[in-house]
């Protein structure tokens, strides 16, 4: 009896032991560019506030919390989520954990971020809900690699990412989570994943941003996870990590007592008072939302420019209603787009830099009346950049058709484009290798999101160093959609009458035939990816006193062992191996057959693992200056003004 009593009594310490257990830290991130707040200040007093009581909410067991604090500069504002197959106490033990921790590893800054493997908490001085961010962006990928098929286990993996963040994205505003286990006809085993979102996304944003995590997984790579502020998701082979349910949905919410039988009169009466009071204030509320969205949608209707409603491309751009903005408001952001916030010129208009009301930075291409870009193109760019969400892209903010006006809002990227890096003797000097070699992987990841990781299969068509922008921070963004084509899944290549784009950067049988496909950008890319490390152009590059074709002369010293004579003389840092590889890398994209290039997904494989083997290449694609007469492209939007 005294040993089983004592078995009972070590079981009970064994589980209250689990259920208190530290919970496993996986990354945190202490944001010092966003300011600090004072010991004792006001905004510390809020902070302490806020999380002493955000998780003591008993009746959620859906594991989200998200609630704000204070008032003016010294608001805050919090979001905790649980993994969604966490228990509700393990869940408010792994916050409150986080709570105390991360205010140690981020004493005084105004906005961090903390993961553990059960929870994510985070903070701001600014509003965070409803807001998908995709930036801190952390990837944490297990370093070994299927050791064979990995075509096949990445496809497989693939379709399971695809079908869970359908699932999560369709959640509703409690639980945004899907879990689920692909077994593979390769005999590799089982793969197990999760994604999740926070529920306060919405359906569009929850994709987009599991879109962009997905997009960061190493190819072959046995597990992983991809942390984001607004989804994360992981995966690992024959390891099944999450507790497995039948049903993912969230939990139906409730309150307390709703469904426990009452015997007491009191007790009915405080159950009849906590509907009352939650049903009415919720049904006037709702009502008030209605009057509302009822009245903005009409006195909108009525602003709007009188267009044939017929008109499908009418249509198409009314879905983008929540990114119109107004014509005055753009116009007062760029001082009635006056010179002196000119940044450049492009081939569809000139570009300005702005400042809206609430501070915020932004670049507005204002297209002209009399340029190429019409409906078609507009709409190209609307549509097609609204739905694209990734760090290696330039990000739409909005647009305004009004009248005879049409307007596109982007972030405002300080450092202008990549070609006044490379192509420019002072500027390039400072450019070193490690940095040349972080923005062609940073091109490399956002053509390959195009190409097969987005919702749309899209080729962009006017892949240049002009349509590179660099953040602050040096990194890569694509820009310029006016020329990309949508593609339907199977779709692998297509024809068309009207050549576009940039010669030197053009595909063969692009340029003279017009056929086009994923493998033309991938031509632009090798031509964009030889530029970067000669610094110098395609179509004038100059060996000593004689002007070549930059992929002749390339071609020429790879056969004759004397590659290195491509790179830039001027760079420092240089890793003679790495370089080697990437100029071989070029002459594979740049093979005359289209067929002979590599995919997009197979480049990036390329530049992140030095053990892949690389086949040799063919002879390039060459163009003869005095048959393609000037550059036939659209200029760069973005001049060398940065300020």
């Amino acid at each position: 009896m005294v040993s089983s009593r004592l078995l009972l009594f070590l079981c009970l310490i064994s589980i209250a032991t689990r259920a208190i257990a530290q919970p496993t830290f996986v990354r945190h991130v202490c944001d010092n560019e966003k300011g600090n707040y004072t010991t004792n200040s006001t905004y510390q007093t809020n902070l302490n506030q806020l999380l002493s009581f955000l998780f003591s909410n008993t009746d959620n067991d859906y594991g989200f919390y998200n609630s704000s604090y204070g008032q003016n500069s010294d608001q805050i504002y919090a979001i905790g989520l649980c993994r969604g197959d966490i228990e509700p106490d393990a869940c408010r033990s792994c916050l409150n954990y986080s709570r105390n921790s991360m205010t140690q590893r981020c004493p005084n800054q105004k906005e961090a971020i903390e993961w553990y493997d059960e929870c994510m908490l985070r903070y701001s001085y600014r509003s965070i809900f409803g807001v998908m961010e995709a930036s801190p962006y952390i990837s944490l990928l297990n370093p070994q690699n299927i050791s064979s098929n990995v075509e096949a286990f990445d496809e497989e993996l693939k379709n399971l990412f695809d079908k869970l963040r359908t699932q999560a994205a369709g959640g509703n505003s409690l639980r945004k989570y899907a879990a689920g286990n692909a077994s593979f006809t390769q005999n590799f085993g089982t793969v197990y994943a999760l994604v999740q979102c926070t529920p306060d996304l919405s359906q569009r944003d929850c994709e987009n941003c599991l879109v962009d995590a997905v997009s960061g997984t190493a190819r072959g790579k046995i597990g992983g996870q991809i942390l984001l502020p607004s989804c994360k998701i992981r995966y690992e082979l024959n390891d099944l990590f999450y507790e497995p349910s039948d049903n993912n949905s969230p939990p139906p919410f409730s309150p307390p007592n709703s469904t426990t039988p009452t015997t007491s009169k009191e007790k009915k009466t405080n159950t009849t008072r906590t509907i009352v009071l939650v049903v009415v204030p919720t049904v006037v509320f709702v009502a008030l939302i209605i009057s509302v969205c009822a009245y903005l949608k009409f006195k909108k209707a009525k602003e709007r420019v009188e267009i044939d409603p017929s008109s499908k491309d009418v249509e198409e751009i009314s879905i983008q209603e929540s990114l119109q903005f107004d014509f005055g408001t753009i116009r007062v952001a760029t001082n009635n787009f006056s010179e002196a916030n000119k940044l450049g010129q492009g081939g569809f208009g000139p570009v300005y830099r702005g400042k809206l009301s609430n501070g915020e930075n932004i670049a507005v291409k204002r297209l002209s009346k009399n340029s190429g870009q019409g409906d078609q193109e507009f709409k190209n760019e609307v549509l097609l950049v609204a739905k694209l969400q990734h760090r290696n892209l330039v990000k739409l903010l909005g647009f305004c058709l009004e009248g005879s006006e049409r307007l596109l809002v982007y972030e405002f990227v300080p450092n202008a484009s990549l070609d006044q890096f490379i192509f420019d003797l002072i500027k390039r000097a400072d450019l070193d290798w490690d940095t040349r070699y972080k923005i062609i992987k940073g091109i490399a990841r956002g053509i390959l999101y195009l190409h097969e990781d987005s919702r749309l299969r899209i080729i962009h068509r006017d892949l240049k160093a002009s349509n590179i922008l660099l953040d602050e921070e040096m990194k890569p963004k694509i820009s310029d959609f006016g020329m990309a084509r949508l593609f339907i899944i199977d779709q692998t290549q297509a024809n068309t009458s009207r050549i576009v784009g940039t010669y030197g950067y053009m595909a063969p049988e692009y340029a003279m035939n017009g056929h086009f496909s994923v493998k033309s950008d991938v031509y632009s890319f090798g031509v964009l990816l030889l530029e970067t490390i000669s610094g110098q152009k395609n179509n004038c590059f100059h060996n000593g006193d004689d002007v070549e074709d930059l992929l002749s002369f390339a071609w020429k010293n790879w056969k004759e062992g004397t590659a290195l004579n491509v790179v830039d003389g001027l760079m420092r840092g240089v890793s003679t191996s790495e370089i080697l590889r990437c100029i071989h890398i070029a002459l594979l994209c740049v093979q005359e057959n289209a067929n002979d290039r590599p995919t997009m997904n197979s480049i990036v494989l390329m530049l992140n693992s030095n053990s892949l083997t690389l086949p040799l290449p063919s002879r390039p694609a060459f163009f003869m200056h005095s048959t393609l007469g000037p550059d036939m492209s659209l200029e760069s939007d973005y001049s060398s003004r940065s300020t």
